[in-house]
Order: structure tokens, then C-alpha cells, then sequence
């Protein structure tokens, strides 16, 4: 295993510096060289030659249901995580549960199904310093709660929401939708816990943007109205001269076909994470968001993000006493960040290298020298 992790990371070339894999995942040469090699194909214009490029749809969706412990049939691609998120809570009847601090994503999604249809009711839990707890969970539900919309690692501190344990504050007849954005492919983790799932490939995957995928379970099927559903999503495929009823399966919530290219790209990022195993990656992310919180802490820079390993992914969220001063040092120094209300976020990936990280413990020691 060890050979394995060092050759994924080996596959890492980005400029020393980098630390804003929570905001882009600079695209892999795997994924890059896949694009060059499908567009030569689809430029010949033999049918094999496009079909085997459409193929790469079914396999993407295998592989994602290889890592989320699920079925093919189960598994849709979407445009984004949003794209997703949209298809379940526009289906919904009832109240939706969410932080209102939660990535913008979730609370417009809320908002905007509730102002179209009037089916749903946002209800808004107050996550004490953005974490959503199982109590929070537990003190917001109502009793016409239907689903419990949440971030599996925040966007802005870093914390990793325990989903077993908001599985069972919620109870069994209520939906659990989870955005993993900032998590799939980084973070172990037992999705049959939730409901739906909703991802990108465009951060930690290192997939490039459109590469967005969702989960439906059969008790979220059973309880989402495909409202979204466009004429890919009938049942038997494309129709011409009627309207078939949308799938029994989760292509019920798709619009429309994909660009064919996004599907490879997508496929040969996560075949790159199963092959070394997800466990692998964690455990590497993990030791450096450990040397990132190690180096805050020895310049007094305190750490926003939980200390605790099992509540924390690759995010380390910073509240340095001037974010502007921090983020010129870091900046001078070519390393990037993202500075946002009042935190620097700081996010390793597996193949952060020790170059990287000393450039960061640097940018610390002059902004700690700065207040001395």
C-alpha cells in the first residue's frame, strides 16, 4: 500500500504552494491526456469511436457506485453538486431542515424550491460556530421535518458532520441529504447512512468543473417527485410522439445527456482513488491538515477547524487576528489560500509536498514576528 499512495502521489504537479484544494482541484495529466485522447476520437467521426466515448458514462457511474456502496442504477451524473441537490429538495413536501451558514448552495436550493412550489418550508437550525451536531439536529426537527439537508464537511470551518450520528437524530422516516463536495474520494465514510449524495469531481478528484454526480436510495425515490425530470429521464429513454413517465430509476432525475466528455474525465479520477483506496488517501490528507494545524498552532495562529481527527477532512480554517496581514505574507510567498469572512482556509491534498508546507510555515513565522 505504501508503493500505491506514493504513486498517486507521484501524479500531484502543481507549483509548490498550492493549499486551495477545497476551492479547485488543479486537473491530474491522467485526466488531461484522457481528454486529448477522447477528443481525437470523436473527431473521427466512426460510430465506434463515439460509442465508445458515450460508453464511458456507464462506467463512470460504476465506479461511483463501487465507492458509495451501491448499485448502477441508483447513481445519475449531473452537471454540479447543486444540480443534484436541486433535483431532491425540489421534490420534496414538508419541511427541509438546514443551517442557513451552510455553502450558499444548500440554503438557495431551500429557498428557491419553496418560493417556486410551495411545497417546501426551509426550517433553519442554529449550528453553533457552523457545526451542524446531532443535537442541533435533534433540538431543530418538527414533526413535519422531511429531510435534513447538510454539508458532510464544512466549507468554511472544516468540520466533518458525523452522519451516523444525525442519522439516528433524525430517525428512519425522515430523508438525509448529504452534499459530500468537500469530501468524496477524501474521506471514508458509510453513505448507505443517508439518502442522497451529491458530489464534484472538480475539487479533491482533480476532474475538472461539469464533472458532478448524485445518489438516490429507493427510500429517497420513494419520496422525491422528479419535478426536474427531463425527456433523459423517462422511462425507456428518449421518447418522440409521447411522454413516458420518468424512470423508476434514479435517471428520474436527470434533464438532459452530458457533454461526453465528462463522464472520462470523471472515470479515470476515481479509478485513480479506488485503485490506491480511499482509506490511503484520508490517511495521507490527514497527516498533512495534522502538519498544517501543527504549524498555526506553534505560531499562535488558532485554529477554527476541530482538533479531534474524526471531526475534521482537509480543511483547517485559520482566524488569525489580521486575515489581511496573513494573507499578504502567504501571498508573498506564492501560496494559495482562500480568505473569506474573517478565516485564511488552508487545504492540503495527499500530494501536498514538504516544500509546500514550508513555504506555509514560513508565511506563519512572518506574520507571528509582525505581532512580536
Amino acid at each position: 500500500m505504501t508503493s500505491t499512495i506514493d504513486a498517486f502521489r507521484s501524479t500531484f504537479e502543481v507549483e509548490p504552494g498550492y493549499l486551495d484544494w477545497a476551492a479547485f482541484g488543479p486537473v491530474s495529466a491522467a485526466v488531461r491526456e484522457e481528454v486529448a485522447a477522447d477528443f481525437e476520437m470523436l473527431g473521427t467521426g466512426r460510430a465506434s469511436s463515439i460509442a465508445h466515448v458515450a460508453e464511458r458514462q456507464d462506467d463512470t457511474c460504476a465506479l461511483l457506485a463501487r465507492l458509495l456502496g451501491t448499485v448502477r442504477d441508483e447513481v445519475t451524473l449531473q452537471p454540479s453538486a447543486t444540480y443534484g441537490l436541486m433535483h431532491a429538495v425540489y421534490g420534496l413536501s414538508g419541511g427541509v431542515l438546514a443551517s442557513p451558514a451552510e455553502f450558499p448552495n444548500i440554503p438557495t436550493v431551500i429557498t428557491r424550491a419553496a418560493d417556486a412550489f410551495g411545497r417546501v418550508r426551509p426550517q433553519w437550525l442554529t449550528a453553533s460556530e457552523g457545526f451542524v451536531t446531532p443535537d442541533a439536529v435533534a433540538d431543530a426537527l418538527a414533526e413535519d421535518t422531511v429531510a435534513l439537508v447538510v454539508s458532510h464537511v464544512d466549507f468554511r470551518t472544516g468540520y466533518r458532520a458525523d452522519l451516523e450520528a444525525l442519522r439516528e437524530a433524525i430517525g428512519p422516516d425522515r430523508l438525509l441529504i448529504v452534499d459530500a463536495v468537500q469530501s468524496f474520494g477524501v474521506v471514508e465514510a458509510d453513505w448507505q447512512v443517508a439518502d442522497v449524495v451529491c458530489g464534484h469531481g472538480y475539487k479533491w478528484l482533480r476532474a475538472g468543473r461539469g464533472t458532478g454526480f448524485a445518489w438516490f436510495g429507493a427510500r429517497a425515490r420513494a419520496a422525491i417527485q422528479p419535478v426536474l425530470s427531463g425527456f433523459r429521464g423517462a422511462e425507456g429513454g428518449m421518447t418522440v410522439d409521447s411522454v413516458p413517465p420518468p424512470a423508476s430509476s434514479a435517471q428520474a432525475y436527470t434533464v438532459s445527456g452530458s457533454d461526453a466528455m465528462l463522464p472520462a474525465r470523471l472515470a479515470v479520477a476515481l479509478a485513480a482513488v479506488e485503485a490506491v483506496g480511499v482509506a490511503a488517501v484520508e490517511e495521507a490528507v490527514a497527516e498533512r491538515t495534522a502538519r498544517v494545524i501543527d504549524i498555526a498552532q506553534r505560531h499562535g495562529i488558532p485554529v477554527v477547524t476541530p482538533l479531534d481527527p474524526a471531526r475534521r477532512a482537509g480543511i483547517v480554517s485559520l482566524a488569525p487576528e489580521s486575515v489581511a496581514a496573513l494573507g499578504a505574507e502567504l501571498a508573498n510567498r506564492g501560496v494559495s489560500v482562500t480568505t473569506r469572512s474573517g478565516t485564511v482556509r488552508v487545504a492540503p491534498h495527499a500530494g501536498t509536498d514538504d516544500e509546500t508546507l514550508g513555504l506555509l510555515d514560513e508565511a506563519c513565522a512572518a506574520f507571528a514576528q509582525q505581532r512580536s
